[in-house]
């Protein structure tokens, strides 16, 4: 077959404000703000950029990461994707993270692995939810995105098997079972957080793990070998069970063996990693295993990123030996905020339901991502008090609204006086939606109270303006769901109108 569409030279990963780019300019042009794409996207994509500049320029160390700087990085970046240039074709003998050994699985068309894509007889609402054709680019990202992130479900062909006895694939019954969920995605859409840079090559050097931070990480204490240097044969070879115990198998985990065709893609289980249960998860994810059973943050489209940031940031407090821990962030935070005076925290996902074994984006699932930037002399015990105080108050204010609100629907419709609870669906409706508008509003002061969650007397004044606001917004809320026009409305809209006084006076 003939090599086309070589990654590292043909303009396919999207950035922000610039369009498509190619492999050799995301490490050669520092004018790449960041990765676009929807976040699952960004999530992979940044992936495999670490998994190319971890292979071509681990650094020993914190003092080695220093003295070699983001574009020492980067060069020795391109010289890898020289050197390896003839593994990056989309197409051809190699095809990039492919296996041709596959084609005997059944055809399915680009659109079943998109989430947001009506396929079968999944209603159609938006012209967004059309499968358009797809170029050489959009099949790129596909495949890449398939390694962490692939779907459960009976869209996966699992009758064909490459590893001589291996029964990972089958049901009870010896017959094919259905495909597995991702690594990257788990029951319900695992939350990912990373630093970012100034530039997409700098996001990439604040997250390098040194061999120092690798030896550290008992999940995978070496670094590996890249697939498209070893590709495995099947799903329990030698190489594939490797990949299982390393950092570049973490990143790019060949979840999903694929292989493009004329008309669609080859698609089928690949490579079964343990998950957070059997104690392991990608360094990008928050796991709490100090529990008896392991808890991980879950990606929620009505609790956004940001106000899980105390989560995520928790190890920053001394003493701390339990809570949610993100290896990503915990092992270069130190020398991140040593070697950049800015840096943002970027928390992201796809949140996902589930039946019977098949995952699809439903209802209110949906992407999310939230970017909060920091500063170097932020993170500190004090910084992490004062952000849980003022999330604590918020939670507070919110809860209150939510209380004004169900006293104002119910004295209008004296339900629950007669036990039905007929009105209780409305009533819980327009809660949601209070609730859903409120977050909205205070994540637009999101970065002024991060940055408000300073020691000095500057910031305590911030604090208590953000409070005013935030207390605005809420009021907004209240008199935008509960009306007061008609007399019986007025009444019971004074007498379930929130106060805040409490709130505005806590110190």
């Amino acid at each position: 077959m003939e090599n086309r569409f070589n990654l590292i030279d043909e303009p396919w990963i999207s950035v922000a404000d610039v369009g498509r780019v190619s492999l050799k300019e995301i490490f050669s042009n520092p004018q790449l703000r960041a990765l676009g794409g929807n976040p699952v996207q960004k999530i992979a994509l940044t992936k495999l950029l670490l998994a190319i500049a971890q292979t071509a320029a681990t650094p020993d160390d914190d003092d080695d990461w220093k003295r070699m700087g983001w574009q020492g990085m980067a060069d020795k970046c391109l010289h890898y994707l020289d050197k390896w240039h003839d593994r990056f074709y989309l197409y051809g003998e190699r095809p990039f993270l492919q296996i041709p050994a596959i084609r005997a699985a059944e055809v399915k068309s680009l659109g079943v692995l998109s989430p947001e894509i009506s396929t079968g007889n999944t209603t159609i609402l938006t012209e967004t939810q059309q499968e358009q054709k797809s170029n050489d680019a959009d099949k790129a990202i596909t495949v890449i995105v398939q390694m962490g992130f692939g779907l459960s479900g009976k869209k996966t062909d699992n009758s064909v098997v490459l590893t001589a006895g291996y029964q990972g694939k089958q049901n009870d019954k010896g017959k094919p079972a259905s495909g597995k969920a991702g690594i990257a995605v788990g029951h319900m859409g695992l939350l990912h957080s990373f630093w970012l840079g100034d530039f997409v090559a700098h996001s990439i050097w604040l997250n390098l793990f040194t061999h120092e931070d690798i030896t550290e990480l008992v999940m995978y204490p070496t670094l590996g070998i890249t697939p498209w240097e070893q590709m495995p044969t099947g799903e329990d070879d030698e190489i594939a069970r490797s990949l299982k115990e390393s950092l570049i198998g973490r990143l790019i985990p060949m979840g999903k063996f694929c292989l493009l065709a004329d008309n669609g893609i080859h698609y089928t289980d690949g490579i079964a990693h343990a998950g957070y249960l059997e104690g392991k998860a990608d360094p990008t994810v928050s796991v709490d295993f100090a529990q008896k059973k392991p808890r991980a943050l879950w990606v929620n489209p009505s609790k956004r990123p940001w106000r899980e940031l105390t989560s995520l940031l928790q190890f920053i407090e001394q003493n701390k030996t339990a809570g949610f821990d993100t290896l990503q962030l915990k092992h270069t935070l130190k020398r991140v905020s040593r070697s950049a005076e800015q840096f943002a925290l970027w928390s992201g996902g796809l949140r996902v339901s589930s039946n019977a074994g098949e995952q699809y984006a439903s209802g209110t699932d949906d992407y999310v991502q939230s970017e909060m930037w920091l500063s170097s002399d932020l993170l500190n015990d004090v910084f992490m008090e004062h952000l849980k105080h003022e999330m604590a108050q918020l939670e507070a204010i919110q809860k209150t609204l939510w209380g004004a609100v169900v006293r104002y629907f119910r004295q209008l419709s004296d339900i629950d006086k007669s036990g039905t609870g007929k009105a209780q669906p409305f009533v819980a409706n327009q809660v949601e939606k209070a609730t859903g508008i409120f977050w909205q509003l205070c994540e637009r002061q999101a970065q002024c109270m991060i940055n408000a969650c300073d020691t000095t007397e500057e910031a305590r004044q911030q604090r208590f303006q953000l409070r005013k606001t935030f207390v605005a917004y809420a009021i907004q809320v209240f008199d935008q769901i509960c009306p007061n026009d008609s007399a019986r409305q007025m009444d019971a809209w004074a007498q379930a109108r929130p106060n805040f006084s409490k709130y505005l006076n806590a110190d």
